[in-house]
């Protein structure tokens, strides 16, 4: 079953595909139109205009926190409950250097703040980050799939493994637009469509 959608989609394969059309063209807009610019760069309200951006032609929440609580895997993301406290934690992290910005990366992965398409915007959001206060991005095309899932899985408990290999992916070609296209076509490539068990409160 799909998720209720502006396209009337009801397939969710089908709204896998359509979803990720969309949002890769929002995506390069974002860049090619310097929209970040006016975006509070390491915020939650920086993240939440990305994916407002991202996903606001299909879905009615695209920007907005979620009301349900959503599972992984075995992996619970942060409790409905407590978001709000966890997003303003989130913001006051400090972010100038790099194992800070990590940190504050997975902090957000654990808040899980959207329905759906996190990892999409909050990716974006990290290389924001990274741009600003250290003049480097990932080269997402370096990053092994495997790894990074498992990595990720387990930052919450220790975060070493996601920051070495994030770290060996660093680039300074902040400004070429290339890497960027590559960090939205991984998106799709790491994003596991449909995997989400929701409790409706």
């Amino acid at each position: 079953m799909a998720l209720e959608n502006k396209l009337g989609i009801n397939d969710s394969a089908e709204l896998a595909r359509e979803e990720e059309r969309i949002s890769k063209i929002k995506a390069v807009a974002l860049y090619d139109n310097n929209i970040v610019e006016d975006f509070d760069v390491g915020k939650f309200s920086g993240l939440a205009k990305i994916h407002k951006f991202l996903f606001d032609e299909i879905y009615d929440f695209a920007g907005k926190v979620r009301t349900e609580n959503i599972a992984k895997g075995n992996f619970r993301f942060a409790s409905v409950m407590y978001l709000d406290v966890a997003l303003k934690h989130i913001d006051n992290m400090p972010q100038s250097t790099f194992d800070e910005i990590i940190e504050k990366y997975v902090e957000m992965n654990v808040a899980h703040p959207f329905r759906e398409g996190n990892g999409r915007s909050t990716r974006i959001w990290l290389d924001l980050i990274l741009k600003k206060e250290l003049k480097l991005v990932v080269d997402w095309n370096k990053v092994d799939k495997e790894d990074y899932l498992l990595a990720m899985e387990r930052s919450p408990i220790k975060d070493v493994e996601i920051k070495v290999l994030l770290k060996s992916a660093l680039t300074d070609q902040i400004d070429n637009r290339e890497v960027y296209m590559k960090g939205i076509d991984i998106s799709y490539y790491y994003e596991g469509y449909n995997t989400f068990k929701t409790e409706e409160l």
